[in-house]
């Protein structure tokens, strides 16, 4: 098994338990339930850097990457830097999240969130909707076509958006519908977890125009930013760079300044 189908296999015994503990008709009654979607989609296309910044404490890639830091003090600090928008891990097990994480972040800033799960149920969307999510993220790999039809439907008809995740050409060419916003190309090789912007090159031409696309993993620097600019990228997802850092929300405002 590789990395992913590990976290999927753990996933799916997750949910059956949160599944069991929290009916679906109680987070229906959440207060946040309501919350109006602040959009990534628009946020990026006025945006001449596109930054979608990440609050993660670990990955199975690196390690630990920070547990120093508090998600208010960092989702208050990427919104001062003036980042397009804030991705939320919430797995536990391989990333150190958790939904709490959401919801402090909403609590403390205006930003468009992302979950960044790994979703394998309906249930998990119910959930991103309940805790203040604005977008959810689908991945290709994991998921089958009528899977990803189902969710991002079932996303639309709770007012969130959508990002799907791609590695190749063939998860984008069975994953392109229209009820997606926006497709994402993930830099990073997960058998090998090596990381190239030449994936994103590639796919950029297969990307159709409807979507806004975006570029995920292996920025690290605003060159990368302009190197990808002429492929039609307007989303640039940093995931460790802001993270590893004392003060993510300044190295933030740091790496906007260089446009």
């Amino acid at each position: 098994m590789d990395i992913l189908e590990k976290i999927v296999a753990d996933k799916r015994l997750e949910v059956a338990l949160k599944k069991q503990l929290i009916p679906s008709l109680q987070l229906e009654q959440s207060v946040l339930f309501e919350h109006e979607t602040i959009s990534l989609v628009k946020n990026l296309q006025h945006s001449p850097f596109g930054t979608i910044a990440e609050h993660k404490r670990r990955s199975p890639s690196k390690q630990v990457i920070n547990h120093n830091l508090n998600v208010f003090d960092v989702a208050q600090g990427y919104e001062k830097a003036g980042v397009s928008g804030m991705s939320v891990l919430t797995d536990g097990k391989y990333f150190g999240g958790s939904l709490d994480d959401l919801l402090l972040a909403r609590s403390s800033c205006n930003l468009p969130l992302l979950r960044k799960e790994f979703i394998i149920d309906s249930y998990q969307i119910l959930e991103a909707k309940a805790y203040g999510a604005d977008v959810i993220l689908l991945i290709a790999a994991i998921l089958t076509q009528e899977e990803i039809k189902s969710f991002s439907e079932f996303a639309k008809s709770l007012q969130l958006e959508v990002l799907l995740e791609v590695h190749n050409e063939a998860e984008l060419q069975k994953s392109i519908m229209p009820s997606l916003d926006m497709i994402g190309v993930n830099n990073r090789n997960l058998k090998t977890f090596e990381v190239s912007l030449e994936t994103s090159k590639t796919l950029s031409s297969y990307i159709p125009n409807d979507f806004i696309k975006v570029s995920e993993s292996g920025i690290s620097n605003v060159d990368a930013i302009k190197e990808l600019k002429p492929f039609g990228f307007q989303g640039f997802l940093i995931g460790e760079n802001f993270m590893k850092t004392d003060n993510p929300g300044e190295s933030a405002n740091h790496f906007i300044n260089q446009f």
